[in-house]
């Protein structure tokens, strides 16, 4: 009786002390893993708010990017992490919607992370160049079914493709991969000059990464994908243009930790985030750059991010867009 005892009592001051510790999450530092290059847009994202995050954590984040593969390679790294909330992600909607949606040999699913938030929305526009003498979305589609229309990408398999071939097939382009030519670039800042230099038609992309081009004039905007106006974007939205469907078609930066982070450490940073992402100079730095702050809770961050990639992925076997190998 008396082992028994002590046994159930050393069994209570484990969980007590189990307990005690994870309440005062966080106990040290947490590295934040960039799975995208410096100068960015996840890495813009999350540096700007780094300070207010930080704050509202009450200890250092650790911000690290960690390259390659489209964000694959840093996904993975907080993939194999160890639950505890000290290694988390910012994830990016290439990384975790896009390359799910197209991608056989992506080393991780959706299922291999848990999200804590969606905090920035990065609406889609479409836009030309001034002097292409293209001022609408249906005069873009009449000259795609015309022959002889290009638009540029990022690369196979990002965002920017798969939003081209996505537009087209919602305006009734018959076959968008043939009808319209997709030139790949090896980056945002090069897809958006193509459309400068008149080396393709038009670019669909996030409005953060068009933002500075069109308000110099070098860009026009002919649609966004919203069903409200976008600042700095005078363009039909895709409510105007009875197209709902592309409201699936933005950009987002999370965070997310590995599939087994505990429901506790989740609801915090669901606070945190509510906290930072008020922070008025982190909202003027991200609006001026045409994003759209919205804080989601973790359960509404992961449906969010589920039903865009079943969307996507729809779309991707609708069009035969599966990249093999």
């Amino acid at each position: 009786m008396k082992m028994k005892l002590l046994g159930a009592l050393g069994t209570m001051a484990l969980a007590l002390t189990a307990s005690t510790a994870y309440a005062e999450y966080p106990e040290r530092p947490i590295n934040m893993v960039i799975p995208y290059g410096a100068g960015g847009a996840t890495d813009i994202s999350a540096r700007t708010i780094a300070e207010p995050l930080g704050t509202a954590v009450g200890k250092p984040l650790v911000m690290s990017n960690v390259t390659g593969a489209g964000g694959a390679t840093g996904s993975v790294v907080v993939q194999n992490a160890k639950p505890d909330g000290y290694t988390m992600l910012f994830a990016r909607v290439g990384s975790h919607s896009v390359s799910p949606a197209m991608k056989d040999t992506l080393p991780y699913t959706l299922d291999d992370f848990r999200f804590v938030t969606v905090y920035e929305i990065n609406p889609v526009a479409c836009a030309v160049s001034p002097s292409s003498g293209i001022n609408s979305m249906d005069e873009l589609i009449a000259k795609v079914n015309e022959g002889g229309v290009s638009y540029s990408s990022s690369g196979v398999g990002s965002l920017l493709h798969l939003a081209g071939a996505m537009v087209l097939n919602e305006y009734g382009v018959e076959d968008p991969l043939t009808a319209a030519t997709h030139i790949p670039q090896k980056g945002g800042g090069e897809a958006a000059t193509a459309v400068l230099n008149g080396t393709a038609t038009f670019i669909c992309t996030n409005t953060s990464a068009l933002a500075s081009f069109v308000a110099n004039g070098q860009l026009k905007p002919i649609l966004v994908t919203t069903a409200e106006p976008v600042a700095g974007f005078d363009a039909p939205t895709s409510a105007d243009e009875g197209k709902p469907a592309l409201e699936k078609l933005v950009g987002w930066t999370g965070i997310a930790g590995p599939a087994d982070l505990p429901d506790d450490v989740a609801a915090k940073w669901g606070e945190w985030m509510g906290q930072a992402a008020g922070d008025q100079n982190f909202v003027d730095q991200m609006t001026k750059r045409g994003s759209v702050i919205n804080v989601m809770t973790p359960e509404d961050a992961n449906t969010f991010i589920q039903e865009q990639y079943e969307s996507f992925r729809a779309l991707v076997d609708e069009l035969g867009m599966r990249i093999k190998g």
